[in-house]
Parts: C-alpha cells; structure tokens; sequence
C-alpha cells in the first residue's frame, strides 16, 4: 500500500492518517486519490474494523489541491478543456464516491487548516472534532474555480444552505469555534488531545453490535436522498438481518440480565 496514507490498525480501530505533510497533504493527484481509495476500501472489507478516524501528518490535515499542480497546467486545461472533467472525473471525484460506499463509520480529526478540497474531505467524513488551531475554508472562488470534488452537495448537508453558500461565495477563513458554532464540527479539543478525543469517541462506537452500526450508518447515507417510504422498506428489510444477529439476541439478554454485553459480530 502507498505510504501517502498510513493505515494503523488498533483493535477494531484503524486511523488513516494523509502522509505528505511537506506539502500540507493535498489530495488533488492520483497518487494520494488512489492511497485514500484503496485504503477506505480495506478497511470496509475488514469485518473486525468497527470505526476509523481520518487525519493528517503534520500541521495541516489537508490543503485540499495541489496549486503548484494547477500553474504547470494552466495552458494545457486552457487548450484542452475536454480533458478536466476526465481528470476529475478518474481522480479526486473517487473520493466522495469511496466515502459514499462504505458503511464503517468515520471520525476527521481535523489537526490543522482543511481547506477547499480539504475541507470537502472533512465533509466526507461522518463525524468531525477539530484541534483548536483548526481553520476551515471552502476557499475555490479565491483560485477562479469551483468546488470540483463533491463540496457544493456535501457542505449545505452539514452546516446548511445559507452557510453553505456564504462559505462558498466568500471563500473566507473560519477558525475552530467558528466552526463548531455552525456545526461543521461537533467538538473543538486542545491540539495535544485532538487524537485522543477522536480515539474516545471512536471506542464509544466500538463497543457496540458492529452490523447494527453499519447498517445504521447506509441507512443515514441512503436517507440524505431518499424518499420516507422507501427508506422505510429499506429500514425494514435491514431490521430483519439485524433480528436474526447473535448480537442482538446478546444486547437483549444482556440488558434484561443486567449485565455488560459481549458483542462478536455475528
């Protein structure tokens, strides 16, 4: 596997953490997108990964893309503008795509700046605590460009249409309490505490039945779009598979037996 992400497995826990902090840890080029790719697809795979928790090396969690990049190509996308919508297309488009199909829930420790593209990133992720020297900026319009990558669908999902939109037109900056006073974040925590915060939170998932939480996590995924009857139907037809769980029969007589549960994923 690539070492532009590191994959570390503790328990049922895996941390991916964005590895090029020389350059901020932009996610623009096709190395990275296939490291954060076939990463995601590992740990989906993985029956005894029950959370994972995304994050950067270094001071930044990501820069979102590479500007040096975009300058080497500035008369190539000039004269060739068919060519863009395939780079995106077979680069960094596969990264929301690869979020949308896993169903292990993830936490963004946002360690540093998230910015355009990066803050897309955190987006992405299911849960995000931020370090409190975390900046945030859906910053496209100050480089000419728009969000590329999925941002204009996922940021109004998080903090809103209108927030959304200012984000997007001004392309300023916000800071970590800013951040969370419009939900982007739920938890701002000292930086030294940041990993140990999200590692909290991600056992206070662990512990639970892990079907029943990736199957609580695709029905959040596929209720963002769909109608209430048929996520209903399908909130039906999961609840059928989680009935016939030895983890539920285990939470049920756990529960009446007064006693902690043992949950093996079966």
């Amino acid at each position: 596997m690539s070492d532009k992400v590191l994959y570390q497995q503790d328990g049922p826990i895996v941390t991916l953490t964005l590895n090029d902090p020389a350059m901020r840890n932009p996610i623009s080029e096709m190395a990275m997108v296939d490291a954060i790719v076939d990463s995601l697809d590992r740990l989906n795979q993985d029956g005894s990964v029950r959370v994972a928790i995304l994050t950067g090396a270094g001071s930044a969690f990501s820069s979102g893309g590479d500007l040096r990049a975009m300058q080497k190509n500035f008369e190539q996308r000039a004269e060739k503008p068919a060519l863009t919508p395939r780079y995106y297309k077979f680069g960094i488009q596969r990264i929301p795509l690869a979020f949308e199909k896993i169903d292990v829930p993830v936490i963004a420790a946002v360690n540093g700046p998230a910015i355009g593209a990066g803050l897309d990133l955190a987006c992405m992720c299911d849960m995000r605590i931020a370090s409190d020297n975390a900046k945030f900026a859906e910053s496209f319009v100050k480089v000419g460009i728009v969000p590329g990558d999925g941002g204009a669908w996922l940021l109004p999902r998080v903090v809103g249409y209108s927030k959304a939109c200012e984000m997007a037109f001004t392309g300023d900056m916000l800071d970590a309490q800013e951040a969370l006073a419009c939900g982007l974040v739920s938890r701002v925590v000292p930086e030294a505490e940041l990993l140990d915060a999200a590692k909290a939170l991600a056992q206070r998932i662990a512990v639970n039945p892990p079907h029943a939480v990736r199957m609580a996590k695709r029905l959040l995924i596929e209720g963002r779009h769909s109608r209430l009857d048929t996520l209903l139907e399908l909130s039906a037809s999961l609840q059928a598979l989680t009935h016939a769980t030895g983890d539920h029969r285990e939470a049920v007589n756990a529960f009446l037996e007064k006693r902690r549960p043992v949950f093996k994923g079966d």
